[in-house]
């Protein structure tokens, strides 16, 4: 784990200050940002309002960073998109897992994670160079050099869409690293334990059933990485 996790910028609101175990708290903006630049998708916690009952809906989604800025984006009739841009207040949420931890005591099991919350507003993008910037981060976020292989969105489809930009501003991060935290008296209990580390591989790309002969496997689907 970069050390660049370890908290240096120490300057939660209340809202985003960790209160359990706050020892694994990151308020770095770089840390938060390796975080984000690495995983592909974000939890959109929200409420719709003008419901009796308040019902909060949580939609996984893909995203992109620019700078200080997460976009999202959708169908221009998704409720998730047609609420948010209303000025809903939004929690959104990311989280890698890097290793299941086994302790010898069940109480003591664990896992190693990144994860980061952001509090805030959405805002609609309506400038449409800034919307079709949007969308390349987007997807440049998922697939780096995509983009320029790929045919761009025309009218039609810009339409269609819909994308929403929410200032990286209220922060937090959380982060466990490292092996089993047993009771004292339990590391002789006669068992294994230790970490089961977890990464995502990509594997070998599958061709289309409807490719063009000739067209080869570009290099960035060939050895395709989420480590940045």
């Amino acid at each position: 784990m970069s050390t660049s996790l370890n908290p240096s910028n120490p300057t939660p609101t209340p809202r985003t200050r960790v209160v359990r175990e706050p020892q694994r708290a990151v308020y770095d903006r770089e840390a938060v940002n390796q975080i984000l630049d690495e995983a592909f998708l974000c939890h959109v916690g929200f409420v719709v309002p003008g419901q009796p009952d308040a019902q909060p809906f949580v939609i996984p989604t893909s995203y992109g960073r620019v700078g200080d800025t997460l976009y999202i984006h959708g169908s221009a009739a998704s409720r998730m998109l047609r609420n948010l841009d209303k000025g809903v207040p939004v929690c959104i949420t990311v989280t890698l897992l890097d290793g299941l931890v086994l302790a010898r005591s069940i109480f003591n099991h664990s896992m190693n994670y990144r994860s980061v919350v952001i509090l805030g507003t959405a805002t609609l993008v309506a400038d449409p160079a800034e919307k079709l910037a949007a969308l390349r981060a987007l997807s440049e976020h998922i697939i780096p050099g995509r983009w320029d292989d790929s045919r761009q969105p025309n009218e039609r489809e810009l339409q269609q869409t819909s994308v929403l930009r929410v200032p990286i501003a209220e922060f937090s991060a959380k982060v466990r690293v490292g092996p089993a935290e047993d009771n004292e008296e339990d590391y002789s209990f006669p068992t294994w334990a230790g970490v089961i580390p977890l990464e995502m591989t990509a594997a070998t790309p599958i061709e289309d059933t409807r490719l063009d002969p000739g067209q080869e496997v570009p290099e960035y689907a060939k050895h395709y990485s989420r480590k940045r």
